[in-house]
């Protein structure tokens, strides 16, 4: 076909057939079906490394006041207030900044002696989050 300029024209109009179409979107489908498993894995991780980041570092701020005061820290806002840390940290499992377990000395002498988390269920290796 030639159109008023004599040039050809397509005696189709242009765009994707309906099997066209779903053959991407099969494509886009299988591609999904793999990443996202690992996506999720990943992220689960990632909160993993946090709260194990987060406890080490209240773990670090008490030990800090220990050994400047020679007393436990009474709360974990004591530790703000006090500047061993900026803020209590999140914990990535429960998404709470007040979920945390607070653990009293063996002694039983006053005050904070560690922190473990509040979080339900088990890590990627078999461990309970609660006994971090």
């Amino acid at each position: 076909m030639v159109d008023a300029q004599g040039q050809k024209r397509s005696p189709k109009p242009a765009g994707f057939t309906l099997v066209e179409l779903l053959v991407v979107m099969a494509v886009l489908a299988t591609l999904l079906s793999i990443v996202a498993p690992r996506y999720i894995q990943s992220v689960d991780l990632a909160a993993e490394s946090a709260l194990l980041t987060n406890l080490k570092s209240l773990r670090h701020a008490i030990d800090q006041h220990v050994a400047d005061t020679g007393t436990y820290p009474m709360t974990l806002d004591k530790l703000v207030s006090a500047r061993y840390i900026r803020e209590v940290p999140l914990d990535p499992i429960t998404d709470k900044r007040d979920g945390w377990v607070l653990i009293e000395h063996p002694n039983k002498l006053p005050g904070i002696y560690d922190v473990r988390s509040a979080a339900p269920g088990t890590a990627k290796d078999g461990t309970a989050y609660s006994s971090w």
